[in-house]
This record gives structure tokens, C-alpha cells and sequence, in this order.
């Protein structure tokens, strides 16, 4: 029994893989602007981002809470991150992540995610002084996820995210949750075949609310008194940028022992076919040179429908080449690990988008 549900689930996973590339109709760019609460499409972790986040297939570790959740349940023991993204280089715009994942029970894991999110100093204006002089603002972007994962076979791993967003300005806020699930599944001889599906960002519409959205206005009656009035203005509600993640990706390992598997240099090839839900659907492709999981080296290519056909045909900053480099040293003799991180991404007309960070796994 155990061995035809591993099989079944290879083939599902397969197939939705092979159909959702075969059957792209590059998303939904007629809605594209209608969804808010972007900041939860951009990967603030560098590892992923490296080659393109194309790892949905293959990601592990507190990393996955972005990715895939299901690769949380391949935490060793425990794992402390943080990361900082300089977002389109010159903007201002920064992100910091912290998080905590750890192990629990045989197989299971629980992760912790913070992402913070600091918009830049924006100078206030009105509609008297649309010029400013009255000080800045700072839009902030917050998300608090907290992720359960668990391995229920040797192949087969899910898990769940529930995450609350909170985005804003001083006088007005938006709040809300959404929720990840994600399974991979892994085969082969040596466990080099990698499938993954993950439904990211899915929860109730969001609502601005606050003071800021109120104007006074000067209003004169029939008799020519006048008097000052509050209006309180509604915003309308959004929705979350929803999607789904298609994932494969395959080990190459270079030398081989008695065994027949020699770990010392590996290759990983991963593809990743992403079904937005408010813009055109996404064609990621990546690659990983591994030397003994202590140097790593990564590149990647994010893709659209009109990536190739000049900036006008481009829906997202994000498009082309990405890279990246790990160096993770083992500490002691418990196998604990301390790893620097670094990725690069290429964006249309600004700066590029830089992430590093550094993590310890004991």
C-alpha cells in the first residue's frame, strides 16, 4: 500500500506539473493591479532567491516558509536566520527577516518567520502644499508566520502556514491573514528526484481603515454661513495575490564510491511553473553546484510571458538572470553549521535587488 501511494502521488505531482505548463495561458494580466498586499511575492531570503526561486520542489529548512512550507519538516534540530534584502537598489526600500524553526517530535518541525519591510521616507504633501515641506512618511509591511510541517513517509512531506499581515502608514492600516500549504515528495535510488506543489497566500480581502482617510472640508449653507465638516471616506477591499507553485528538480552527483554515490560535488537542476492569480503566470529555471554542502554556488532565470520582447511587454520589475553563493562551515562535533548567504537579483529599470544574511543550524 505504502509503495502505490508513493508511486500515485509521484505521477499526480508529475502530471499537474506537465498539464500546467502545457496549458499556461500566461495568467491573468487583464487583473493585474487589482490585488494589494505585493510585498508577499517578493522572497527575502537569499539561498532561494539565488536561483530564481525555483526551488519549490527541493527547498528545506526554515527557507521553505517562502518557498514551500513542506520543506520545513527537513530541519535538523534547530535553526536561527536573519536576513536583509536591499530592495531596487537606491529606492531606500529595505527588508529584515528573522525566524526560528524547530524540531519536533520524530517528524515534524515548527517555524517562526518575521518580515519586516521599511518603504523609505516619502515627503507628505496635501492639496495645498503638493510640493511637501511638511515633513515624511514611512510606509511599514509586516508578516508573522508561524508554520507546522511534518514528514509522513520517507518520501512524502506537507505542511501549513497561517500568516498575519499588517501594512500601513501612521493614519491608515490594513490587516489581515492568509494561509500556505505545500507538499513535496521525493524518489529516486538516492532521493534525487524532487516534486513539490504549494498554494501560496490565500485568505480574505483586506481593508484600509484610519484617521488618514477622513478630509475636512469648509461647507456653506443657504444663509451664507459656513462651517467646517469631517468627511470620512471608505476604502475599498483588496485581494491577496494568490498563486500556485508547480515544482521539479533533479540531483546530479559528479563522483562515485564503493556505494555507487559520492556526495562531494552535486548539481541540482530545478524548474518551477508559478500560476498567478492577478498577473501573467511565471517560468522559473534554476541551477546549484553544491562541494560538500559547504560551498555552494547558484544561478537562476525568472521569466514571463514578453521577458525577451522589450520593457513595454513586462508586467513586473522582476525579470532575468538572478545568482547567488552560500558558504556554510561545520561547527564541532555535533554537525552544527554556520552559513553565509548571498544572492543577487536583476530587476527592469532599477538597481538590481541584493539579499544577504547568515545562518546557524544546531
Amino acid at each position: 500500500m505504502k509503495i502505490f501511494l508513493n508511486k500515485s502521488l509521484s505521477i499526480a505531482l508529475a502530471g499537474s506539473f506537465l498539464a500546467a505548463c502545457l496549458t499556461a495561458t500566461a495568467g491573468n494580466p487583464e487583473r493585474s493591479g487589482q490585488a494589494g498586499s505585493g510585498q508577499l511575492l517578493i522572497n527575502p531570503y537569499a539561498r532561494s532567491a539565488g536561483w530564481a526561486s525555483a526551488g519549490t520542489a527541493r527547498s528545506k529548512g526554515l527557507e521553505s516558509q517562502f518557498m514551500n512550507v513542506a520543506g520545513l519538516a527537513f530541519t535538523r534540530k534547530t535553526e536561527l536566520m536573519f536576513m536583509r534584502t536591499s530592495l531596487f537598489g537606491g529606492s531606500g526600500v529595505s527588508i529584515n527577516t528573522f525566524g526560528l524553526s524547530q524540531r519536533v517530535g520524530e517528524t515534524g518541525a515548527i517555524g517562526l518567520g518575521i518580515t519586516s519591510i521599511d518603504g523609505g521616507k516619502i515627503d507628505r504633501t496635501t492639496e495645498d502644499q503638493p510640493e511637501g515641506g511638511l515633513g515624511t512618511y514611512t510606509p511599514k509591511f509586516t508578516n508573522i508566520a508561524l508554520s507546522y510541517a511534518k514528514g509522513f513517509s520517507d518520501n512524502i512531506y506537507g505542511g501549513i502556514t497561517v500568516r498575519v499581515i499588517s501594512e500601513g502608514i501612521d493614519n491608515v492600516k490594513a490587516q489581515g491573514v492568509s494561509i500556505d500549504a505545500g507538499i513535496q515528495y521525493h524518489t529516486g535510488k538516492h532521493d534525487q528526484l524532487h516534486l513539490g506543489v504549494a498554494l501560496k497566500n490565500v485568505g480574505p480581502k483586506m481593508q484600509y481603515k484610519g484617521d488618514g482617510l477622513s478630509v475636512q472640508s469648509t461647507i456653506s449653507n443657504a444663509y451664507g454661513n459656513t462651517y467646517q465638516l469631517t468627511v470620512a471616506n471608505k476604502s475599498g477591499q483588496f485581494d491577496l495575490p494568490a498563486l500556485l507553485n508547480i515544482g521539479v528538480a533533479y540531483d546530479f552527483y559528479l563522483t562515485k564510491d564503493t556505494s555507487g554515490l559520492l556526495k562531494t560535488h552535486r548539481i541540482t537542476v530545478a524548474g518551477n511553473f508559478t500560476s498567478n492569480s492577478f498577473t501573467k503566470d511565471n517560468f522559473l529555471l534554476g541551477l546549484e553546484y553544491s562541494w560538500k554542502d559547504i560551498l555552494m554556488l547558484r544561478g537562476g532565470m525568472y521569466m514571463e510571458k514578453g521577458t525577451f520582447t522589450g520593457d513595454a511587454n513586462r508586467s513586473t520589475a522582476m525579470n532575468g538572470p538572478t545568482g547567488g553563493v552560500t558558504v556554510e562551515i561545520p561547527i564541532g562535533a555535533k554537525k552544527s553549521t554556520f552559513g553565509i548567504d548571498y544572492a543577487y537579483r536583476v530587476t527592469n529599470s532599477f538597481k538590481g535587488i541584493h539579499t544577504f544574511g547568515a545562518r546557524i543550524n544546531f
